[in-house]
């Protein structure tokens, strides 16, 4: 993919085409691009349920019109049962990654829709929710072709989900291995869907959805009450901003690492290459990365026990000169340093009238804890398993406790007037993909598409891999990636366009002549839908 697509009047990327298909559809309908957001997210749930789920969490980055920039934290506490004795008492020294034990948080990703949607319908008045869910619930109850991505990650992954509960009973009907092109069916989570429309996405954690959830989580061993799901909101704050030269930028608050994307953008202004996928390029986005992340891991977890706020960092200009003068422009600084894994969705929405959606939706590993829920047919999250066992300690497992997020997603405001919103899927590769695309694009005037479709890098591990080698699709110039590993890096080639590089996307309007552009990743079976 190298031709960007054009158009006027709202356009949608997503990591799958009938999801984007499904959020036009609602732009069409003259819904915004918040209620075609939630559409796009809701068919991502079904249409690509290794990715993300309503089982799971979600961030909201809205770049409205009128200058604002807002956010919503729509991620789920630890359960107030799971402490490190419960697990103690279940004869483990650690959280597991998958089964019922595995699936210890709320999940946010409802409550998120529902916000954003309140903020919709006070600009307008919305779509009817069973509308904006239609697709999804097309989706699942006539079934939906599998993807070869999903496919290829079944058959990988099946010795660690096949005796989890509902797993194969979802995933592997008659017992069999899912191929490309096979249809998937979950009326279970059709019928889920159908009563969120009808009473309202609040049943997800106060109604008849919620005591369904709440039975079947108890039944199975999850730590998780109804109690749990009835105290979740989701989070209204502030966008964390950034100014560069050329453009103000913005991410989403702590828990996530929204921070560390900002801060490998700073750092890298101060210090800005004079030529794109050079040498100076892509060493000094690296060195930047490597300082964003300890910044991160020292600071970043739930706000509500943080000792700083993640913005003050991005407003002091003294310190972030300070680790700018700190990369050797010739030398690779040390690393490995602890990492991140994470499976995820991006989507982004831009309507006609200039609201711009970056929205991201998590279950964290693929297909999350694998548990899938008997009466609703909802697959849930393992974001939990992030927590260490000592509470005390950085991201420490406690009751009530947010784990620390991979997610999100990121926005942009140049000073030529135009408004991006943009991300990825990709634990550790997301705030380093985040960095290529818009560099590429705003700093040197790449292409959209081909910013998202050139090659990429990534530092740390990601997919569960334990190598922390700085990764790079084998497109670059060999010569530049023999300077690199002559700097120092310890590189290690992949494949020319392989999903361990993240699924990213991104959108521009053009404030003057209300141009939209946009771009998805040739890595995922993403599509741009447009009118």
């Amino acid at each position: 993919m190298l031709n960007t697509p054009r158009s006027c009047r709202g356009m949608v990327t997503s990591p799958h085409h009938l999801a984007s298909q499904a959020g036009l559809d609602i732009l069409k309908a003259g819904g915004t691009a918040i209620e075609a957001a939630v559409a796009t997210a809701a068919a991502l749930a079904v249409v690509y349920p290794h990715m993300t789920g309503i089982g799971g969490d979600a961030f909201w980055l809205t770049l409205w019109p009128d200058g604002r920039a807002e956010s919503i934290d729509a991620s789920g506490a630890a359960a107030m049962k799971a402490d490190v004795a419960f697990y103690r008492n279940a004869g483990l020294d650690r959280i597991p990654w998958r089964g019922p034990l595995a699936a210890n948080t709320v999940a946010g990703t409802v409550s998120g829709w529902d916000m954003a949607l309140s903020w919709s319908h006070a600009i307008q008045p919305g779509l009817p929710l069973g509308r904006i869910l239609a697709d999804a619930i097309y989706y699942a109850e006539q079934g939906v072709p599998v993807t070869a991505g999903a496919a290829d990650i079944t058959r990988a992954k099946v010795d660690e989900l096949r005796a989890v509960p509902g797993f194969a009973d979802q995933f592997m009907p008659a017992g069999r291995l899912p191929h490309a092109g096979d249809i998937l069916h979950n009326p279970r989570l059709a019928r889920t869907l159908r009563v969120l429309a009808d009473e309202g996405l609040d049943s997800f954690y106060r109604g008849r959805i919620a005591a369904d959830l709440a039975a079947d989580l108890a039944a199975l061993g999850s730590p998780l009450a109804l109690s749990d799901l009835q105290s979740h909101r989701a989070v209204h704050q502030p966008a964390l901003h950034a100014r560069i030269r050329g453009a103000d930028l913005y991410n989403v608050a702590p828990p996530t690492q929204g921070v560390a994307s900002l801060l490998i953008l700073s750092l890298f202004d101060r210090l800005r290459a004079a030529k794109v996928d050079s040498y100076d390029y892509m060493h000094t986005l690296v060195e930047a990365t490597k300082l964003a992340f300890r910044y991160r891991d020292t600071h970043v977890g739930d706000p509500a026990l943080m000792t700083v706020q993640a913005q003050d960092i991005l407003d002091d200009a003294g310190a972030l000169d300070r680790m700018a003068a700190s990369i050797d422009p010739q030398r690779a600084a040390p690393w490995p340093h602890p990492s991140q894994a994470g499976d995820t969705v991006w989507l982004g929405v831009i309507d006609s009238d200039g609201l711009a959606v970056s929205m991201i939706q998590s279950l964290y590993f693929e297909c999350g804890s694998g548990v899938v829920l008997p009466r609703t047919g909802v697959v849930w999250q393992n974001r939990g398993t992030s927590f260490g066992m000592d509470p005390d300690g950085w991201n420490g497992l406690r009751p009530g406790r947010k784990p620390f997020h991979t997610l999100n997603p990121a926005g942009a405001r140049l000073d030529d007037g135009r408004t991006m919103v943009y991300g990825t899927m990709g634990g550790e590769g997301q705030p380093q993909t985040q960095a290529a695309v818009f560099t590429r694009y705003a700093c040197y005037g790449v292409p959209l598409q081909r910013a998202v479709t050139a090659p990429r890098w990534l530092l740390g591990r990601t997919w569960g891999e334990e190598s922390v080698s700085l990764k790079y699709e084998d497109r670059f110039d060999p010569e530049l990636i023999a300077r690199m590993q002559a700097a120092g890096h310890q590189m290690e080639r992949m494949g020319p366009f392989t999903s361990t590089m993240g699924h990213a996307g991104a959108l521009v309007r053009h404030e003057k002549t209300g141009l939209i552009e946009g771009a998805t990743d040739p890595r995922s079976d993403g599509g741009v839908a447009a009118w």
